[in-house]
C-alpha cells in the first residue's frame, strides 16, 4: 500500500510539472488528498487561488459547484474535477428555473446566494455569500427584504443577526442537518472539559447549544489561536485531519459520527492522477452564465 501511494505521488509530481498544474483540495477531502494538495481550504478561497495562480490546469478536489466556481473566476484555465459524480445535495435542492419563479413572488427582495450553489443559480442571484461573510454582506445591503438561498440553516443564522426580513429557501446540507441539539448534550457529557464549535450550516438549535459557530476557516482560526486544548468539532469530519495536523498539541473530537459527506470522499489520490493523465473530466461554464455569476461573486468581494 505504501509503495503504491509513493508511486502515485511521484507520478503526480511528474504530471503537475508537465501540465503546469496545481492541486486544490477542500477541507473535507480525505487525508491523503489534502496532504498531496498544493492548497487546502474552503470552496471560495480555493477558487480565488485558482484565479490568481500562474498554473494552466486546476485540479479541484471537491464537489461540482466548487469546480464551477474556479471556472467562473478563471475561465482561461482548464479546471478538472477528479470525480464527476461528486455533487452537492444542497446545491441540487435549487435550480435556476425554481429561483426565477420564487423571485416573482418577492419582486422587491434582494437575492442572496450561498456559494454552495450551481453557476446557473448564482447567475440568477444579486450577490453571493460564504458562511464566513454572510452576516456582514446581508447587513451591507440596502434592501429591507432578503431572499436567501438555498441553505435555510445558514439563512436562519443570518436572520438572527440582522434587522432585515429574511425569506428562507428550504434547502440544507444533509450532513450538517442530521445533527441535533441532543447530540451536543451527549458530546458534552463525553468530553465535559471541551468547547463545542459548530458550522452555521447546522440546525439553529445546534448552533444555539454550541459555544461558537464558525465557517471552516473560522474553526481553523479559532483552534489555532485559542488557549483551549480540547474542542468538539461540529462540521464534516475531513476538517479534523487538518486541525490535528496544524495543532498536534490539542485534542479534537467529532460532534457526531454522521458528520460525513459521501460526495467529498469520492476523490482519492488515484483519481487525481488519472484526471491529470487523461485531462478529464473538464468543468466549464457557458459564457452567458459565467458573466452573470461572476458579477454576483464580485459584488460580494466588493463588500468583504
Amino acid at each position: 500500500m505504501q509503495e503504491q501511494k509513493k508511486h502515485l505521488l511521484e507520478r503526480l509530481r511528474e504530471l503537475k510539472e508537465q501540465r503546469n498544474a496545481i492541486i486544490l483540495a477542500h477541507n473535507y477531502q480525505i487525508g491523503e488528498v489534502q496532504d498531496a494538495a498544493d492548497y487546502v481550504g474552503d470552496s471560495f478561497g480555493l477558487s480565488r487561488i485558482a484565479a490568481n495562480t500562474d498554473a494552466d490546469v486546476i485540479v479541484f478536489c471537491g464537489v461540482h459547484f466548487m469546480a464551477e466556481g474556479a471556472a467562473i473566476l478563471a475561465p482561461e484555465k482548464t479546471v478538472l474535477l477528479p470525480e464527476i459524480l461528486a455533487g452537492c445535495p444542497m446545491a441540487e435542492m435549487i435550480t435556476a428555473e425554481a429561483l426565477r419563479d420564487k423571485k416573482k413572488e418577492y419582486p422587491e427582495a434582494t437575492v442572496v446566494a450561498y456559494v454552495n450553489t450551481s453557476a446557473a443559480v448564482k447567475a440568477e442571484s444579486d450577490i453571493c455569500v460564504t458562511s464566513s461573510n454572510a452576516v456582514a454582506v446581508v447587513n451591507s445591503l440596502a434592501a429591507a427584504e432578503i431572499l436567501f438561498v438555498p441553505d435555510m440553516n445558514l439563512g436562519s443564522f443570518v436572520a438572527d443577526r440582522t434587522d432585515k426580513r429574511v425569506i428562507l429557501w428550504e434547502g440544507y446540507c444533509i450532513t450538517h442537518h442530521r445533527v441535533r441539539a441532543a447530540d451536543v448534550t451527549q458530546a458534552r457529557e463525553r468530553h465535559p472539559d471541551a468547547l463545542v464549535v459548530v458550522h452555521p450550516e447546522c440546525r439553529p438549535e445546534v448552533v444555539k447549544a454550541a459555544d461558537y459557530a464558525f465557517s471552516t476557516g473560522g474553526i481553523l482560526d479559532f483552534a489555532r489561536n485559542s488557549r483551549e486544548k480540547k474542542l468538539i468539532i461540529g462540521t464534516e469530519m475531513g476538517l479534523i485531519h487538518r486541525l490535528q495536523r496544524e495543532n498536534p498539541e490539542k485534542e479534537f473530537y467529532l460532534l457526531h459520527q454522521g458528520l460525513v459527506c459521501p460526495n467529498m470522499k469520492y476523490t482519492n489520490l488515484e483519481k487525481v492522477v488519472t484526471a491529470l493523465e487523461k485531462m478529464q473530466p473538464v468543468i466549464t461554464v457557458s459564457a452567458s452564465v459565467r458573466e452573470r455569476a461572476r458579477q454576483a461573486l464580485e459584488r460580494m468581494l466588493a463588500v468583504s
